[in-house]
């Protein structure tokens, strides 16, 4: 058996055999290595070598991907392109058993977890209403919720003092009342910044004083609001998908990881942390992750003029 002393040399010859042996054409090259690039960048935040992988290992990768909440859809496409790098691995004789023989494939059901386009969700903001008097939360809340990828429950606990501008970050509370710091773009900082004007006017109620997005009243959004404001949206913009405010948080992990972004990156961001994981969790250098995220996230270069 043959040694894989130079993973990058064995990634060019795997190139080759795709173009040479497979026909593929160079788009489909490229995204069957971008593919192969995710799982080689999970294996070494693991500490797993390439020729010690076993089928155990690619289901706790798939698993990370399920527990990001990427679809099913976007799942299947990455097995595949695992499975055709096993098989060239184990046809030029650097692996055997191909670990890929046993595993599964996600299933593709009718019960996939929705994710919205970058165009539908451009679509969504475009469709508040500029006349009604809370627009400019709404289009802040949505830039927020899709922009970091926050669950309701952080979003509605956000508090004004843990908005960080110039450093470009917020600290949200997540799940066991953990705090994490999460990269939050110039677009969804100027959509703040523009929000607390009017949130000035409100007559706040004390105890919420330190909250961002308050209702009329001064008070805080109940997660339900935020449920129908997302709702609304949808229907307002002729999107006929299942939406809700998780659809988001889904299509921001989603398409940051269909960008090129790093696993480990979108993981900590999330502030998911699965317990089949726990033992190999890697803390991300906090200027790596922000540049991850601003690098891989569509709002950060993405120009959307028909949302103002």
């Amino acid at each position: 058996m043959r040694s894989i002393v130079d993973v990058e040399k064995v990634l060019q010859s795997y190139r080759l055999y795709l173009q040479m042996e497979k026909g593929m054409s160079a788009n489909t090259r490229e995204a069957y290595c971008r593919d192969v690039d995710k799982l080689l960048s999970y294996l070494a935040s693991s500490g797993v070598a390439l020729r010690d992988v076993t089928v155990d290992t690619l289901r706790y990768f798939i698993g990370e991907l399920h527990d990001l909440g990427i679809a099913e859809r976007s799942q299947a496409r990455i097995v595949s392109g695992m499975r055709s790098f096993f098989r060239f691995l184990s046809l030029e004789d650097y692996l055997n058993p191909d670990p890929t023989e046993m595993l599964e494939s996600p299933k593709i059901g009718l019960h996939l977890p929705e994710v919205l386009t970058i165009e539908e969700i451009n679509s969504m903001i475009a469709a508040i209403d500029p006349m009604k008097a809370e627009a400019q939360r709404d289009r802040a809340i949505m830039e927020t919720l899709y922009g970091c990828g926050l669950r309701v429950s952080e979003l509605v606990n956000l508090e004004v003092s843990k908005i960080f501008g110039e450093e470009g970050y917020i600290v949200v509370r997540g799940k066991g009342n953990k705090e994490r710091m999460v990269p939050i773009s110039e677009v969804a900082l100027d959509e703040i910044a523009d929000y607390l004007f009017d949130r000035d006017t409100l007559d706040i109620k004390p105890d919420c004083a330190n909250i961002l997005f308050l209702n009329r009243r001064g008070g805080k959004l109940t997660r339900m609001r935020i449920f129908q404001i997302v709702k609304s949206l949808a229907e307002t913009a002729g999107i006929r998908k299942n939406i809700s405010p998780h659809t988001l948080r889904h299509s921001f992990a989603t398409h940051l990881l269909e960008g090129g972004a790093n696993l480990r990156a979108i993981q900590q961001m999330l502030g998911h942390e699965s317990i089949a994981t726990t033992q190999i969790y890697i803390h991300l250098d906090s200027s790596t992750l922000r540049s991850d995220i601003l690098t891989y996230h569509p709002r950060n270069h993405r120009p959307n003029p028909e949302c103002h």
